[in-house]
């Protein structure tokens, strides 16, 4: 566990949720809010991740398939009712499978949009029905990779670039409720999964290469930026694009 994150009062006690918390950034977003005090409940479709997750950070796991509106509806509903109040939201969950254009049916298509889209904008209707009355902050979470044209991501690309519209109307119509909105835009993140499938070290040093900073990112890098949105310090901020790139979209 990360000691290093900046404190931020404002944080301290506020209910977090946060969508696919059991591994990856979404592993390091859970144990960065607990860390600050925050009562945080996560969503995963993975139980057994997610369980170890729980035990590690002390928050509360929640397992369902987001894909599954009336199930994410109903989880948001049972946490509101436990807690009063849902004061931050992070969209976090997203899946990147590769797949060649040519072998996209519209049943993949609608897969891909569902796991990477549609329940960012239905997990915001859900908890801003319930932050109307004292505000709160939402993050929704895009990529450069629709930026850059990454190519065998179709699907996904397609689906990170949308959330950056989906962020401008949702900061536009959500502010006279005092919710703010952003988007944290990830470049290329290492985590567990990527070092797993894709990365190597001749790849590594490829996206040092392409980035204007010679880092690895990681999970945390993106977990620190979400904290600092979150709270009360960005209390000015709705409707940006935060991006942890390392400068990769300058290039």
């Amino acid at each position: 566990m990360h000691e290093s994150y900046t404190r931020y009062a404002s944080l301290q006690q506020k209910v977090v949720m946060i969508t696919g918390g059991a591994s990856g950034i979404g592993a390091d977003l859970v144990t960065a809010f607990s860390q600050q005090g925050s009562r945080v409940h996560f969503l995963d479709i993975n139980r057994e991740a997610g369980e170890a997750v729980a035990r590690a950070s002390g928050a509360t796991f929640h397992a369902v398939d987001l894909r599954d509106i009336t199930a994410l509806r109903a989880v948001i509903s049972a946490i509101a009712d436990r807690e009063g109040e849902i004061n931050v939201l992070i969209n976090n969950a997203a899946c990147d499978d590769r797949h060649d254009m040519f072998s996209v049916e519209p049943e993949t298509w609608r897969a891909s949009l569902a796991v990477n889209l549609d329940h960012q904008f239905f997990a915001t209707q859900a908890v801003a029905a319930r932050m109307q009355a004292s505000g709160g902050s939402i993050i929704l979470t895009s990529s450069t990779a629709f930026m850059k044209g990454r190519p065998g991501l179709v699907g996904y690309t397609t689906a990170k670039a949308a959330i950056v519209g989906l962020n401008q109307t949702l900061a536009r119509e959500l502010g006279p409720s005092g919710i703010r909105v952003n988007c944290i835009v990830p470049g290329a993140i290492s985590t567990p999964r990527q070092q797993a499938l894709w990365r190597t070290p001749t790849s590594d040093q490829e996206i040092k290469n392409a980035q204007s900073l010679d880092i690895t990112l990681e999970g945390r890098d993106v977990a620190a930026m979400a904290l600092f949105v979150a709270s009360d310090d960005a209390r000015g901020c709705t409707g940006s694009l935060f991006f942890v790139d390392a400068g990769i979209r300058l290039v």
